[in-house]
């Protein structure tokens, strides 16, 4: 039976793509979750900043860099995430960050029913704020719209579920939002998206943790483990991945230590781990 050839991203992550030859399934909607502290946010700023850094160059074959870096956020300006990048990790050209990266920065529509003041998440007039509250169908509606807006290709960075689905309480606004993500599973696929869920572990009940992950194709779980002399270390394992789980089960590879520098980023040990 002849194996059709599956394209992939890089994840950027040079001791983590040949792992996975390559990189991440084209139309992959993968959900980070991770211990607060565990390395999912390094994970996604190390993949940044690798894949601007390595401009022009060739990737693997079989595996092809995203024409844009869409990134989604919902308390945090663009800003504060570019800072933050680039204090993190070594970048050969910071402007990239600014060039390369569109931004979307729904914090006005999270803040709005709140007790937070409005001059804390917006600059502008009254007038324009009440215009805006009165056009805007609620903050799923304009994430959709948000998304659908990325170019066919594009790595997708939502940071973080957490922030909406904590908000999403009653049981009709968690539909809402299971339903969303459920759409942007399958128009992943039909637009060669790939996506990156951010989601801290442990704050949502865990019946709601289990419905995101069932919905997604991939869940990486970072946390913290004890290791021989009671040292705590971070752990990537590998708990789901469509068309992908198999291959890293036959080769035992579905745990791995992590390690996070300023000059190498995100880093995995390619040994399977035993604790």
């Amino acid at each position: 039976m002849v194996q059709q050839a599956v394209q992939r991203m890089p994840t950027g992550i040079s001791s983590l793509d040949p792992i996975i030859d390559g990189g991440v399934p084209v139309g992959s909607v993968i959900l980070l979750l991770g211990d607060i502290g565990g390395g999912n946010y390094e994970f996604v700023y190390s993949s940044i900043v690798n894949t601007l850094n390595a401009g022009g160059s060739a990737p693997d074959p079989g595996a092809s860099r995203p024409p844009q870096i869409h990134y989604t956020t919902f308390t945090r300006t663009s800003e504060d995430v570019r800072h933050e990048i680039a204090k993190s990790f070594p970048m050969e050209d910071a402007t990239k960050l600014k060039e390369k990266i569109r931004f979307d920065d729904l914090s006005e529509l999270y803040f709005e029913n709140s007790v937070v003041p409005d001059d804390w998440y917006s600059h502008g007039d009254i007038i324009t704020r009440l215009q805006k509250r009165a056009d805007h169908a609620g903050i799923l509606a304009q994430l959709s719209t948000s998304l659908n807006a990325a170019e066919p290709n594009s790595l997708i960075i939502i940071d973080s579920i957490t922030d909406i689905a904590t908000q999403c309480t009653s049981s009709h606004l968690w539909q809402n939002l299971t339903g969303l993500l459920r759409g942007l599973q399958r128009i992943s696929k039909q637009r060669n998206l790939t996506v990156y869920l951010l989601l801290t572990r442990g704050i949502l009940k865990e019946a709601e943790e289990r419905e995101i992950a069932d919905i997604v194709d991939a869940v990486l779980l970072f946390r913290w483990e004890e290791s021989s002399g009671a040292r705590r270390q971070r752990i990537m394992y590998f708990e789901k991945f469509r068309g992908v789980m198999t291959h890293l089960e036959e080769r035992d590879l579905v745990k791995f230590a992590v390690r996070i520098s300023t000059s190498g980023g995100f880093e995995v040990s390619n040994i399977r781990v035993v604790i």
